[in-house]
């Protein structure tokens, strides 16, 4: 590959500098974005190949990125398995019918990905061969807790009552479902390695719901069991489970991941103290609201954060995704500081 220090960070080889991308890279933030989007609606975007390979290479072209994200949505699993969903500019994903009863539960399909996700795939091998090694392609999905929550829930949560209150009242029914979605999520994350990915990400992003005697039955076993999946197909995978990074260790020993991300709320030479290069490479942290400061005071932010990291083992990234409203001009910034910065 022309550029593949983003792979060999993820192996924590030697690099001459620290890679950098955006988690949410391909979004609302650039102009370029919102051109395509008055043209469509998200999950339009989304289910159409041309379309989201057409976002997805954006922030190569426009931010200068060492990686690419496929254009897609963790509530693509679900919807797959035949829940209905729709994305409302200002209300965000929702579930039509959530699950709350075990009917509900019946009624879930079986997913192979060549057919109910199929669309990503082939979005997939259209990014693959227009990039033509220029960077790498990044495939990903939603980990099983994270993706039961929603199911639950319906919408996202500031309690997840209704999915916390499975765990409590019906245990075992939570257990099967988890169990299912690991397997059909390592298998989709698979198929993605086919289509032409060279790494994944498992987002559980509501993991953070948890208290930690939760996370440790309901959680981290299915990340687990998917990340595992995933790893056969061949390339590094990455796990990133804000909100419970007080689990770093157990994260990294439990799921076999090459790289663990790191939220902002992590001190970054903590998180290497506490996972250090000959056990994992580290991905992460800045605030995505030290974007809205003058450039400047950007690159001072970035250089600090990646003092801390180290040079070697490490993906500069954001501790979450880039904010809708970021300007630019200051993304741009913020991948120019991490490519300057040498140790």
């Amino acid at each position: 590959m022309a550029n593949d220090l983003f792979l060999r960070a993820c192996r924590r080889q030697p690099v001459e500098r620290t890679p950098v991308w955006i988690m949410r890279q391909a979004g609302r933030y650039l102009p370029e974005y919102r051109a395509v989007r008055q043209r469509a609606d998200f999950l339009t975007m989304v289910r159409t190949p041309e379309l989201a390979a057409e976002v997805t290479l954006q922030p190569v072209e426009l931010i200068g990125v060492d990686a690419a994200i496929i254009f897609s949505d963790i509530l693509v699993v679900p919807q797959a398995m035949g829940m209905r969903l729709s994305v409302e500019d200002g209300v965000g994903p929702r579930f039509h019918q959530p699950l709350r009863t075990p009917g509900d539960f019946e009624r879930l399909r079986d997913v192979i990905p060549e057919d109910g996700l199929g669309y990503v795939l082939e979005a997939l091998r259209l990014v693959r061969q227009e990039l033509n090694g220029r960077v790498p392609v990044i495939g990903f999905a939603g980990a099983p807790w994270t993706l039961l929550s929603y199911m639950i829930e319906g919408t996202g949560s500031k309690s997840f009552s209704h999915a916390k209150r499975l765990l409590v009242e019906a245990p075992t029914m939570a257990h099967d479902l988890l169990a299912r979605l690991a397997q059909i999520v390592g298998n989709y994350l698979v198929s993605q390695m086919k289509a032409g990915a060279q790494a994944l990400q498992l987002f559980d992003s509501w993991s953070g719901a948890l208290g930690p005697r939760d996370f440790r039955e309901f959680a981290l076993p299915y990340l687990s069991q998917a990340v595992q999946l995933a790893r056969s197909g061949g390339g590094p995978v990455i796990v990133f489970c804000p909100g419970s990074n007080w689990a770093l260790e157990e994260i990294a020993a439990e799921t076999g991941a090459d790289v663990v991300g790191v939220d902002w709320q992590t001190d970054p030479a903590e998180a290497r103290r506490r996972l250090p290069l000959s056990q994992v490479a580290l991905q992460g942290n800045l605030d995505p609201c030290w974007l809205y400061a003058e450039p400047p005071l950007i690159r001072e932010r970035t250089h600090q954060m990646l003092d801390a990291f180290g040079e070697r083992g490490h993906i500069a990234n954001l501790g979450h995704g880039i904010l809708p409203d970021t300007p630019p001009a200051h993304a741009r910034a913020f991948v120019a500081a991490v490519q300057e910065w040498r140790r």
